[in-house]
């Protein structure tokens, strides 16, 4: 791997730290901004579900920017938005403050999710792409853990009613260092030749270590041609490209139906609800966020070797025993202390699974000119079923041993089971597969 090649990647997947932070940052400040501002369980859920809602719009609003000026000019405007998030965030008075920060947050969340696995797809070699692309994911976890830690130090300085406007706050300090360090990456070789820029292609593929750039330029040019039908990039939902958009859909569909963002944002309070206290629940959040960074490293190790769809299929089998786990905890009051194993075991088959795969393989499915409209699709799909999850999940969790306490848990156990035999039957295996020719076994499959 060539210095810039590492350069881009660490610079692109470090969106994915604040994907992550942001993500997860909330779920030390629930009890508190609860408190603080009288909220009731829908009033909660909503101020949660802010972010998801900018995510969601974030991701459907990134495509024809990312088009039009390329994937990482549009990732400097997400960084300004993270930046400008944490700041709203850590001054706000009152509840819709917060709630327009966050939604500003979340279009960053959105447009990045789309953006950042998109560049990193179209820099990879084809053997370095899964990995590659995966680091976005580590990314996201190593930002879901560097948030506990701050929300469990933090939460030690004694700050008292403002100790969750520095929680919020400090997401400012790695959002101007991913803002600063877009100036000094190349721009997608695949999109330059959209935009017929084939010297600047060329010399950004041989930056990147390309040992044949002239037969990969011919090869992406050729995708390019065999999929343009008309001027401007061509619709996404025809007969031509319906396995990949329902592929795309079921994965990012998926994602959320098992639960891993009500986890991540209300994990303070769910172990609360099973009688930890606030350190305890605070620590047993950190515990999971490191058992999230082991696994994922371990998915991106092996995701070239041992292919995506074996990993999703563990994957959900091991999500899917661990939720009927939780439930039945959730549902008898016996055995709490074992929660934090049964979410550590979620959490890790989630990370190497779902986690690893899901931005790699919607990256990879779909024709160079819809990949972003493609990359748009999956990641909308993501965001709004995260929406629901958390916006619905303080409305029905109940405090262990309570009637239906197990109910949201047993939802999430059943999904696994359906995500099972719909990735057995339909998912094929994209590993080592060079993207163009990716595209042409998705339509002889048809």
């Amino acid at each position: 791997m060539t210095p810039a090649l590492a350069g881009a990647t660490a610079v692109a997947a470090l969106g994915g730290l604040l994907f992550g932070f942001d993500t997860a940052v909330i779920s030390g400040c629930q009890d508190q901004l609860k408190q603080l501002l009288s909220l009731s369980s829908g009033e909660q859920g909503f101020m949660t579900a802010s972010a998801l809602i900018g995510a969601a719009a974030g991701s459907l609003a990134a495509a024809k920017p990312g088009d039009l000026f390329g994937r990482r000019d549009c990732l400097k405007w997400t960084a300004a938005f993270y930046l400008l998030c944490a700041i709203g965030c850590a001054f706000a008075t009152d509840l819709w403050m917060i709630v327009a920060a966050r939604i500003l947050g979340g279009l960053a969340v959105g447009a990045s999710s789309v953006l950042g696995p998109m560049y990193l797809a179209e820099i990879a070699p084809a053997a370095w792409r899964g990995r590659l692309v995966a680091c976005f994911q580590m990314n996201i976890v190593l930002g879901v853990l560097v948030a506990y830690f701050s929300n469990y130090f933090i939460g030690k300085l004694g700050l008292g009613d403002h100790e969750w406007r520095w929680k919020l706050g400090v997401q400012a300090f790695p959002a101007l260092l991913f803002l600063i360090t877009l100036f000094f990456i190349p721009r997608s070789p695949r999109w330059l030749l959209m935009k017929g820029l084939r010297e600047e292609a060329a010399d950004t593929l041989t930056r990147f270590g390309a040992s044949e750039t002239d037969r990969q330029i011919a090869s992406i040019e050729r995708s390019l041609a065999s999929s343009q039908s008309s001027r401007g990039a061509p619709p996404l939902f025809t007969r031509q490209l319906r396995k990949p958009v329902l592929l795309a859909i079921a994965i990012a569909l998926f994602n959320q139906l098992g639960g891993i963002n009500a986890l991540w944002y209300y994990a303070d309070t769910i172990f609360a609800m099973a009688g930890f206290n606030k350190d305890a629940s605070a620590l047993q959040a950190v515990g999971l966020g490191t058992a999230n960074i082991f696994a994922t490293i371990l998915g991106m190790a092996i995701i070239d070797k041992v292919g995506r769809k074996a990993l999703l299929i563990w994957g959900t089998v091991g999500c899917g025993i661990a939720l009927a786990g939780v439930a039945w905890i959730f549902t008898t009051g016996a055995r709490p202390e074992l929660l934090a194993w049964l979410f550590g075991l979620f959490v890790v088959c989630h990370a190497f699974g779902q986690g690893a795969v899901i931005w790699v393989f919607i990256s990879e499915i779909f024709p160079t000119p819809v990949r972003s409209k493609g990359q748009t699709l999956g990641s909308f799909t993501h965001w709004f079923m995260a929406m629901l999850v958390s916006w619905s999940f303080p409305m029905v969790a109940r405090d262990i041993g309570e009637p239906f306490a197990g109910l949201p848990f047993g939802i999430f156990a059943a999904m696994m089971i359906l995500q099972l035999a719909i990735v057995g039957i339909f998912f094929p295996e994209t590993k080592q597969i060079a993207l163009e020719d990716i595209d042409e076994r998705l339509r002889e499959s048809h």
